[in-house]
């Protein structure tokens, strides 16, 4: 009898050991694109390289009082998926065809990257209010959907 986890908590495992890196004081997100139960690319919320973190010298959001998923554009970060599209892109590797594990469902405009990209599926273990996303990934065919493990 086969004991090992099933495919997709091993991923989705694997986004939340991800997510440890994180430099968000605000949340910490990890996100994987995998490709024919291959891991391609990996990312995590946090400052542009060689960018000071968050962690080191504080969130302006935060200072400012401004809610989760508003204002994006005054955050030092880029989120997780957009961190898996940028490590794959300067790798040279194509995501078409590929299933995103985060650990958090992607906003707007991590979903409209996501879709632009070719992906086939995003799992995510913590919704995100953002019914716009749900409805953008339904209509252009991405399977989408909340996994629930203990981890």
């Amino acid at each position: 009898m086969d004991n090992r986890l099933p495919w997709p908590e091993y991923f989705m495992r694997i986004a939340h050991q991800v997510a440890e890196r994180s430099t968000c004081i605000r949340r910490k997100v990890g996100a994987i694109a995998v490709k024919d139960k291959r891991i391609l690319a990996t990312g995590y919320n946090g400052s542009p390289s060689d960018i000071a973190h968050c962690i080191d010298i504080g969130c302006l959001r935060e200072t400012l009082g401004i809610p989760s998923g508003q204002r994006h554009e005054l955050c030092r970060g880029l989120h997780a998926e957009q961190n898996v599209i940028i490590q794959a892109a300067v790798h040279g590797i194509k995501l078409k065809g590929c299933e995103i594990y985060c650990t958090t469902q992607p906003c707007l405009i991590c979903t409209k990257m996501l879709i632009n990209t070719g992906v086939t599926a995003v799992y995510f273990s913590e919704s995100y209010p953002d019914e716009l996303s749900e409805a953008m990934f339904k209509e252009a065919g991405v399977k989408f959907e909340l996994l629930q493990f203990d981890i």
